[in-house]
């Protein structure tokens, strides 16, 4: 396993984090309406993946508290306290999506957060998280409310470092000069969708992230396994079956990225690697990205992204793999 800094801080990650969206089960949607999360493994089935990924070197762990409604930073809290030393883990969770169904079970408003992390902390088990994420854009709170709070969060102690996810450039330039203005706790990373299916961050995020020293953890760096494995229809998955947010990110872009797929199997032909391989190692080579964010549901999902680092890619393979993209639309809910 390599180990690299998250941006321009201290912080050391492992090149592959683990994502834990898919582990903690829950046996009903509470209330009308809110995410499905009925296809994601049990804890006694995710167990062994939290404990691999130790096994193989990986140090950074990603999770949220919408996921499975808390259910997946309980999973992943008990773990750690079962097959590793707290200290030695960097653990990343977010806050903004809805967790309850009244008026303030979402969002960014300084009642959230401060009752946000707190659930957090309880749930993993744990009396600091080492990357509190801003899962998305609150358009309904005053940014300065949010960014006076999270630094208050750290400021006391619960959390180490801040982070952000898919939003706009100009609405992380804009948090990180308030931030630096009234001398308040800084974004060091951004998480934001990024694979060779969508390419839209190169225009701006990216290059702002570059610049400013901020370390990149993409999301779904396989396109929710579409680069990594040959054309299809989508399979008849539990997931896939209930998977509305994958149709926001897939439903109106089949003619185009169906060249960019083939054009990844038929390299990794070549190569006579599997497709993963390949999509995450052009990943690895972009100087911005730290680590990205891997799931894994079956065993050979995590030693795939492993292999994936001493995969070398020649210019003309890179110049290969990107050459068939054409430009996408933002999915909905990005912003």
């Amino acid at each position: 396993m390599n180990y690299v800094k998250l941006g321009k801080t201290g912080l050391r990650v492992s090149r592959i984090c683990l994502g834990c969206m898919s582990y903690g089960k829950v046996k009903a949607t509470p209330w009308p309406d809110m995410p499905n999360w009925l296809w994601t493994l049990t804890e006694e089935d995710s167990r062994p993946f939290i404990k691999r990924a130790l096994e193989l070197g990986v140090n950074f762990f990603d999770t949220a508290n919408v996921y499975s409604i808390g259910e997946s930073e309980a999973v992943l809290g008990r773990a750690i306290r079962d097959f590793a030393h707290r200290d030695e883990l960097v653990i990343a969770t977010k806050v903004n999506g809805p967790v309850r169904p009244d008026v303030n079970g979402r969002g960014l408003s300084r009642k959230a957060i401060l009752t946000e992390v707190d659930q957090s902390l309880r749930r993993l088990g744990t009396d600091y998280i080492d990357l509190y994420i801003i899962h998305r854009f609150d358009y309904e709170t005053p940014l300065e409310e949010t960014l006076e709070t999270l630094n208050d969060v750290v400021r006391a102690g619960k959390a180490r470092y801040l982070g952000a996810s898919s939003m706009f450039a100009w609405q992380f330039m804009k948090a990180l000069g308030i931030q630096r203005a009234n001398g308040w706790a800084t974004f060091v990373s951004m998480q934001n969708y990024y694979n060779l299916l969508y390419r839209e961050e190169e225009r701006e995020m990216l290059r702002l992230c570059l610049t400013e020293g901020i370390g990149v953890t993409p999301w779904s760096p396989l396109a929710r396994g579409r680069l990594a494995r040959p054309w299809t229809d989508e399979p008849a998955t539990e997931r896939a079956k209930t998977d509305n947010f994958a149709r926001t990110l897939f439903g109106k872009t089949v003619d185009i990225d169906k060249p960019v797929i083939q054009r990844v199997n038929e390299l990794a032909h070549k190569r006579g690697l599997p497709p993963s391989h390949l999509a995450l190692a052009w990943l690895l080579h972009k100087p911005v990205v730290t680590s990205p964010i891997v799931g894994a549901t079956k065993p050979h999902h995590l030693d795939d992204a492993i292999a994936a680092l001493s995969v070398n890619l020649s210019e003309d393979e890179i110049r290969q793999l990107e050459e068939l993209y054409q430009p996408h639309s933002a999915p909905e809910g990005f912003s």
